[in-house]
């Protein structure tokens, strides 16, 4: 009865993922079948009586399968005690499933008994990480299996190996398991009043997240952004993330945007630095401190037109902080490349690069930046908002930005003198 007692200190989080399923210590470790002969060997582990037998005197094993300790006894005690425990359950099991038939309760899909026999191994196995990935195929299959897998408390078992890479003890199947576990969880709707969503926002799940993202396979790393994306489309606080991880987890998101043979991981993880850097000015200053400025300047000449809208909207909410303009004119390419954008690439990279130009005009315009703006391009594309019909809030800025400092592009030869008149300059008295 040993291993009924081991059930019994479980933690309340491993009851609950259990209230619907099986009992582990009901199936036989070997088959995870329900056991008819409950036998107890040496180590304290049951097992049916034919499946340990055959282990042992067929196949002339001598460790214990479960735990792989060594056995020198080889005597079988009938669990008769467990037994009764099965046939209660079984019992009751028939009687609550001859209610569910009647009621209006979604009725499980056709895999519904494989997904619980492979949670229930996940739960009572070490041997996690293939029952995971047969998991991972069946959930595949349709939205109905997804939907039954989260009924069936799915996410609670995942979300239990996620947590488990936060203990010392891990190894290197734990983290395995942790990756596989990924997999599956980033094929589910993640919606903000749903279970899944509650789960993964806890403390520890996005912990383990975060050190995934670090630490992780391409792949897992891939999951991990894809989780990260939908739960940044709902309301999520990521400051806790931010305050435990620091700079490292910017640096982990920026590799991922530097990633040339993943474009989806990459979107993903602008998409997530654009929420993260939208919610706070102090995650603008962790991502500037973990170099975002430099790596997107060198990153944009290069980009497709939906990586570039993403890539400069990231600049621009950078530049809306200090530090953010100091890098970009200190970075040698910085206005260049956001010149080089605009009126190429799409209509709102051009409004969000003249958003861009114009927080450096307003806030950062020194002598040098003015003429490198120019000599490098940006004045002379702002020049062409400038002859567009019509009448807009960029055009309205690019107005702005030459009655700012017309009086100082006016002096050199290459600024036309017929626009003087139209942006109301006059010599400067001084």
């Amino acid at each position: 009865m040993e291993d009924l007692e081991i059930s019994e200190r479980k933690t309340p989080a491993d009851h609950s993922a259990m209230d619907d399923f099986p009992p582990y210590h009901f199936r036989c470790p070997i088959s995870m079948e329900f056991m008819k002969d409950p036998v107890t060997i040496s180590t304290g582990v049951t097992y049916e009586r034919n499946n340990i037998e055959k282990w042992f005197f067929s196949y002339k094993k001598k460790t214990c399968p479960a735990t792989m300790q060594s056995v020198e006894n080889f005597d079988m005690i009938p669990n008769h005690t467990l037994k009764r425990l099965i046939v209660a359950w079984q019992t009751k099991e028939d009687a609550k499933k001859a209610i569910c038939s009647t009621s209006s309760t979604p009725r499980p899909s056709n895999k519904h008994d494989e997904i619980q026999a492979h949670l229930n191994t996940i739960l009572s196995s070490p041997f996690k990480v293939n029952s995971i990935k047969k998991l991972r195929s069946i959930i595949e299959i349709d939205d109905e299996t997804k939907n039954d897998f989260i009924r069936s408390n799915g996410v609670e078992v995942l979300v239990q190996i996620l947590d488990q890479i936060l203990l010392e003890s891990s190894d290197f199947t734990t983290f395995r398991a942790c990756e596989e576990a990924l997999c599956i969880l980033h094929q589910l709707p993640i919606l903000e009043e749903g279970k899944t969503f509650k789960l993964l926002s806890k403390q520890e799940s996005t912990r383990s997240m975060a050190i995934m993202l670090q630490r992780g396979s391409a792949e897992a790393r891939l999951h991990t952004i894809t989780i990260f994306k939908k739960m940044a489309k709902t309301q999520y606080d990521w400051s806790f993330v931010v305050q435990d991880q620091g700079i490292d987890f910017f640096k982990s998101l920026l590799e991922l945007v530097s990633d040339e043979i993943c474009s989806k991981a990459s979107s993903c993880a602008l998409e997530v630095l654009i929420e993260i850097l939208t919610a706070s000015k102090k995650n603008r200053l962790r991502a500037i401190e973990a170099g975002a400025v430099c790596v997107l300047i060198e990153l944009l000449p290069d980009s497709n037109r939906s990586k570039c809208e993403k890539m400069l909207q990231v600049i621009k909410l950078l530049c809306e902080c200090a530090e953010g303009r100091q890098a970009l004119v200190e970075h040698g390419l910085g206005i260049v490349s956001i010149s080089k954008k605009m009126l190429h690439v799409s209509n709102a990279a051009t409004k969000i690069g003249v958003k861009i130009i114009w927080l450096i005009c307003n806030f950062h315009p020194t002598e040098r930046v003015l003429e490198e703006m120019l000599i490098c391009g940006p004045v002379k594309k702002l020049l062409a908002l400038l002859h567009m019909d019509g009448r807009s809030s960029t055009k309205d800025k690019v107005v702005k930005i030459f009655k700012m400092h017309g009086n100082s592009w006016k002096r050199y030869p290459c600024f036309p003198c017929n626009l003087k008149d139209y942006l109301g300059l006059v010599n400067d008295p001084r």
